[in-house]
């Protein structure tokens, strides 16, 4: 078995790169799936949606609450829906006394997803992986 050619000492010589985490900002955009209804990605297969929707997440984690409250729904905005317009065969929100859901453009198509926020952190209960599943868009 050969020697190893890494000297003694040579590990003190290494640096360790520095990383700083930015700043929190009072608007931050943080978001939980701790309360995702399982109907929201069960039955579908297209990954190529989810990976557009984790780009999505990511690009409005980065503007701040103060900046997509001035965006237009079909941009980076949101919109009110109540509860009441989820289909019947969804089970309700799992957060009790919700009458309204703020919806977000999933993926920069019409497919959505909502959810509640609560200060800082937006809690998402519904994916809508194909257009229609969660609620009527009419």
């Amino acid at each position: 078995m050969p020697k190893s050619r890494i000297k003694r000492g040579s590990a003190d010589r290494i640096s360790t790169p520095k990383i700083t985490l930015p700043v929190k900002r009072d608007d931050e955009v943080v978001f939980s799936f701790k309360y995702l209804h399982k109907v929201s990605f069960d039955k579908t297969k297209k990954s190529d949606f989810f990976v557009k929707f984790i780009l999505r997440l990511q690009a409005l984690s980065s503007l701040g609450w103060d900046e997509i409250n001035r965006s237009d729904r079909h941009q980076y905005g949101w919109e009110k829906i109540p509860a009441t317009c989820l289909h019947p065969t969804i089970t309700k929100s799992p957060i009790p006394d919700i009458n309204d859901l703020f919806c977000f453009r999933a993926s920069g198509d019409n497919r959505v997803f909502l959810g509640v926020r609560l200060s800082n952190v937006f809690y998402i209960l519904f994916i809508e992986a194909e257009f229609g599943d969660i609620y009527n868009h009419n």
